[in-house]
């Protein structure tokens, strides 16, 4: 497991800060009589700041999957599965796979096919909570398009959430786009959007908790 990039200022920060906490806590609260109120705030500030380091951790996970699956693009949880009309790219129907992610699951995004950015645009916008059905099209969100070899074209949209305020990303149109590479990061709490064809076979159900690289969540037919 490392530590992601987008993470070392935020988490140096975070570590100054506590420290500096635990210190006006030391002199303040060591007397005999507030000895257990020293111990319960230390264990308030080192547990904020275990949360705040294991947000940015990004486990070591190999892609099991082959040039036809359609990979998971981030942990979390799958909130929709739905038919729907894509208006911004596609202005067709399309199979709509929403995935919630928690301030507790990884939050670096994978490219879920192989082939070459086609279409990459950022959105500035509300920040509503990510799982509300308005998020998908009115909050802060960037969309990716990547055309797989085979013709196929894959719509993927980056959401921020109510805590989210910042979405990075490190593609752009005519970059080549490998299944399983890191192409962003969403930091605390989000959502992604995948809009797949309608004959794409679905692989997950509403509910499931999948995990970038090691869930699929179709295949081309």
């Amino acid at each position: 497991m490392t530590l992601h990039r987008e993470g070392y200022g935020i988490m140096l920060g975070t570590f100054v800060l506590i420290a500096g906490l635990s210190a006006l806590n030391y002199w303040g609260f060591t007397k005999h009589e507030l000895l257990p109120l020293f111990i319960l705030i230390e264990l308030v500030l080192v547990t904020f700041l275990f949360l705040v380091v294991q947000f940015f951790r990004i486990p070591s996970r190999v892609c099991p999957f082959g040039e036809n699956d359609i990979v998971c693009p981030a942990d979390g949880k799958i909130v929709v599965i739905e038919e729907t009309q894509e208006n911004e790219y596609f202005k067709d129907k399309r199979i709509q796979v929403s995935i919630f992610m928690s301030p507790l699951n990884v939050h670096a995004n994978y490219f879920p096919i192989s082939g070459i950015t086609k279409y990459a645009k950022y959105h500035p916008g509300l920040f509503l909570v990510a799982w509300h059905p308005k998020s998908s099209t009115d909050n802060e969100r960037t969309t990716f398009v990547v055309e797989h070899k085979n013709g196929t074209e894959i719509l993927f949209r980056q959401i921020a959430g109510a805590v989210a305020r910042r979405i990075c990303y490190y593609t752009e149109v005519g970059k080549e786009a490998k299944q399983a590479e890191e192409f962003g990061f969403i930091k605390f709490g989000s959502r992604i959007d995948v809009f797949l064809p309608l004959d794409a076979q679905i692989d997950v159900k509403v509910g499931d908790v999948v995990k970038s690289k090691l869930t699929r969540l179709a295949t081309f037919k």
